[in-house]
């Protein structure tokens, strides 16, 4: 059965078994805490697909029983595929009662098994999750500020929500810091927001992907041989290509109807900062839609080796970035 995220509330008490798939990881967290916050540490088990499929007996041995201190039981099973529906359909004749199996993943094609099961059957609950539209963090920003009494402009909110690369979760702890700094600075500028919103672990990876995407080949390599990264690490670089890949895709999308690199750039929404805008143009010349809707596929495929692979995590980002810039010039 499918349902919205604002709409779980009616179902999670007489549904047990809920599959939330979609890019926007940020509200799949809120979601559940929101609606499973009840649920401790101490009654909430955390699986990988690969984990259950390697050891079944034991995952059905842990839903079905129950201890003196467990009333019920939360069930978040993540990374999700077709794989997995063989055993959902077991554990749905076991009747459960007292445990909420929560599935995550990201996408899942309209073919996939999975999501047709889920979609069709109305004893479990599917919801998809999409991304957070310039709108939609816009909002989330201004009420964070307004609840805090805190004033920023709408160029000081853009740049954030840029800085927090289109992620609510990022975006809200780059609030956080405003909030603590607000305590003592009453007016912000420009460069603090720039200082605070610095993120990264994410400074690097930014500069990284964008060498890629330009097509700076030296840049790049330099980069890639002066960084060694960790498994997190990796994955917050592949994150970054692909809020700039989604970025530029649109950006790409609105230049091909408009045939005017600056007026794309300009209206863009959320705003271009303008010191990116330089190479952010570059970006758009150097790529066509088709390149990058592969590069989208190739990043999400390499985000999945390395979660199974974190031992050679490095290994796989940078055979994967060294594919792309192996026929660019220097």
């Amino acid at each position: 059965m499918i349902s919205k995220f604002f709409d779980i509330n009616k179902y999670k008490e007489k549904i047990n078994i809920f599959l939330l798939y979609g890019d926007n990881e940020g509200q799949k967290i809120e979601v559940i805490k929101t609606n499973f916050g009840q649920f401790t540490k101490e009654n909430t088990h955390k699986y990988n697909e690969k984990d259950i499929l390697l050891d079944k007996q034991s995952f059905f041995e842990n839903i079905l029983s129950k201890s003196f201190f467990e009333k019920e039981k939360l069930i978040l099973i993540s990374d999700v595929t077709d794989k997995l529906l063989k055993l959902i359909e077991e554990t749905i004749e076991t009747n459960l009662t007292d445990v909420k199996i929560i599935l995550i993943t990201k996408r899942l094609e309209k073919r996939s098994k999975l999501r047709v099961f889920f979609e069709k059957e109305k004893n479990v609950l599917i919801i998809p999750f999409y991304e957070d539209t310039a709108q939609n963090l816009t909002k989330i920003a201004k009420d964070i500020l307004n609840k805090n009494k805190i004033n920023l402009s709408q160029e000081h909110i853009n740049l954030i929500i840029e800085r927090s690369q289109g992620d609510r979760i990022n975006l809200k702890n780059e609030l956080d810091k405003i909030i603590i700094l607000s305590k003592s600075k009453k007016k912000f500028y420009i460069d603090d927001i720039l200082k605070l919103t610095n993120l990264s672990e994410n400074y690097s990876a930014s500069e990284l992907v964008d060498y890629c995407l330009c097509k700076n080949k030296k840049k790049t390599l330099n980069m890639l041989n002066e960084n060694i990264s960790s498994s997190d690490e990796n994955v917050l670089i592949l994150r970054t290509f692909l809020y700039k890949l989604k970025r530029l895709k649109k950006l790409v999308l609105e230049f091909d109807k408009n045939k005017n690199i600056e007026t794309t750039i300009n209206s863009f929404k959320p705003p271009i900062f303008w010191k990116d805008k330089i190479t952010v143009k570059q970006q758009i010349m150097n790529w066509k839609l088709d390149e990058i809707q592969e590069f989208i596929i190739n990043v999400n495929n390499t985000e999945c080796l390395i979660k199974k692979n974190p031992q050679i995590s490095n290994e796989i980002m940078n055979n994967m970035i060294l594919e792309k810039i192996n026929n660019t010039s220097i």
